[in-house]
């Protein structure tokens, strides 16, 4: 099996039917070529929480920051019963998100996220779906060349991943907890078992594999290559999430409301959304944040 013949029945995978009306009602909005579900409810089949999609665009490839995200709430109405669903939404083009999965730009991101399980839960046609499928399968060798560079001269396939994850955490701006890598691994065993041999062999990196122990073959200029590839991405990479996150408090659609749902779901206090905060996201958390911290104070101080 290739690693594009892999990737397609993964993408395939099921997925619950109000996760893929909720896509297709994204996709249609915004004239998409394809809908990528991610994140922990596509592992635990459950709606609750925030939802977590890529809508992927026609068009040629974005220039500076990328992707845009917005947040949703829907409705969703069934056998008689409604529940409302929350996403968030990352909006690029296919054509740069294929540029970023081959590891052509200096974003790390996408790749990082996409060698890890996701589906293809709507395209709008046969090529669409081959597209992603190839891009998916770029992500994984992008991925598995990083994983034998900076991880061990043989080890399991565990070994190789989690030496990955550990490398690109360490180069985001974000908070995990430690051993992070581990609950990923543990978590979509079925999806990383025989992923990383498919791969390399995908990638042109020659490997012998016994007992469950691979030992890549990677010439020392070949690895120093990737090394310089990384230790570029390596640097900037919480330079370029902090600017993503300054231009989310410009163009993050939704802010107000998502921020809302986050303090109601943690603290259980609700904040109503008037027009005006939907409109001032930032200015209202400055307003509004002290009370909401007042609020939560007193809350804990009641027996």
């Amino acid at each position: 099996m290739t690693l594009a013949l892999r990737a397609g029945p993964v993408l395939a995978r099921p997925v619950d039917p109000a996760v893929t009306a909720f896509a297709d009602r994204l996709a249609r909005e915004a004239g998409a070529l394809a809908v990528l579900f991610y994140g922990s409810n596509l592992r635990t089949g459950l709606r609750e929480g925030v939802l977590d999609f890529y809508v992927l665009l026609p068009g040629a490839p974005e220039r500076g920051l990328w992707p845009t995200v917005s947040y949703r709430e829907w409705m969703h109405r069934g056998d008689g019963t409604s529940e409302m669903l929350r996403a968030k939404i990352a909006t690029m083009t296919l054509a740069k998100f294929t540029e970023a999965a081959a590891g052509e730009t200096l974003d790390t991101t996408i790749w990082a996220r996409f060698v890890q399980p996701s589906a293809l839960v709507w395209s709008r046609d046969a090529t669409a779906r081959t597209q992603v499928a190839e891009a998916v399968a770029a992500a994984c060798r992008t991925a598995a060349r990083l994983a034998v560079a900076v991880g061990p001269a043989h080890g399991t396939e565990a070994d190789y991943w989690r030496a990955l994850f550990r490398a690109t955490y360490r180069a985001e701006l974000r908070v995990e907890r430690p051993g992070r890598e581990e609950s990923i691994l543990a978590l979509n065993a079925a999806h990383f078992e025989g992923l990383l041999p498919l791969a390399l062999e995908s990638a042109d990196i020659p490997f012998s594999q016994a007992d469950g122990v691979i030992r890549p073959s990677l010439p020392r200029g070949r690895r120093d290559a990737i090394l310089r590839w990384w230790t570029r991405r390596r640097r900037l990479g919480k330079p370029l999430n902090l600017a993503r996150l300054l231009r989310a408090t410009r163009t993050f659609d939704g802010a107000g409301r998502y921020a809302a749902w986050k303090v109601e779901r943690h603290t259980g206090i609700r904040i109503e959304m008037t027009p005006w905060r939907e409109r001032h996201p930032m200015l209202a958390a400055l307003l509004v944040g002290p009370g909401v911290l007042n609020q939560v104070w007193r809350a804990k101080r009641t027996p």
